[in-house]
């Protein structure tokens, strides 16, 4: 009888250990099921966002892609340029879509603010958006030094005030901005030659005392100044 009850027992204790083993492989199993389903969703989403959203990175290739998306998601037209002798605000123009964002989102990284009004071309123009800072070099070799495509529209002239994008006019035929430098015409009676040959994007709406301050600065031969104006650039609305 007792060899009975111990044989029973065993057989009890053996048949719980199986249960228990059997019972922590499937979950094992299941776990690692689990974990393939959260490793495959996880791939598929960073493919589907990589290849569904052209505009998530700025690079050469994808430069208009990047600013029409980025227009629609940030449709500020006003920004604040801040310096030394005053404050200039500018109104950057909706139908020069491409042109507008590429500034707004230069402003919003706080690209320009490490650059310099570096140009002071009396009674003509006033540039900036350059300068010899390692910041601002890393900037522009971050995204490639990518160019953007002319905005030409018959009604936005080189008038006195008008805001425009720079360009090299060497070796550039198809007239593409230079996307970190900008200027402002000074002269009243506008620059009415660059229609058509640089796009004007925007324009001054206030600040022209300060443009006029900025105008009488001592400049070198090449009309860089020859003490910094430094500058900074804010988003108003």
């Amino acid at each position: 009888m007792k060899l009975y009850k111990f044989l029973l027992l065993f057989l009890f204790v053996s048949l719980f250990f199986q249960c228990n083993e059997d019972k922590k492989k499937t979950e094992e199993k299941n776990n690692i099921h689990n974990s393939n389903i959260d490793t495959v969703s996880a791939l598929k989403n960073k493919i589907e966002k990589k290849t569904s959203k052209r505009w998530d990175s700025l690079n050469k290739g994808n430069v208009e892609a990047f600013f029409t998306e980025y227009g629609k998601q940030n449709k500020e037209s006003k920004v604040i340029i801040k310096t030394k002798f005053g404050n200039i605000k500018l109104r950057l123009y909706k139908d020069t879509p491409i042109h507008r964002a590429n500034f707004i989102f230069l402003t919003k990284i706080k690209y320009f603010n490490t650059t310099e009004i570096y140009r002071v071309a009396k009674n003509f123009v006033i540039q900036g958006g350059n300068s010899d800072e390692t910041y601002t070099i890393k900037q522009r070799r971050l995204y490639g030094n990518y160019l953007i495509k002319p905005e030409f529209r018959s009604h936005r002239k080189h008038k006195y005030g008008a805001l425009a994008a720079a360009r090299e006019w060497e070796k550039n035929p198809n007239k593409l901005s230079n996307p970190f430098e900008f200027y402002m015409v000074h002269s009243k009676k506008g620059a009415h030659h660059l229609n058509n040959e640089h796009t004007v994007f925007g324009e001054v709406i206030s600040g022209f005392d300060t443009m006029d301050k900025i105008s009488k600065v001592k400049v070198g031969v090449d009309e860089w100044p020859e003490e910094d104006i430094r500058m900074t650039i804010e988003i108003l609305d």
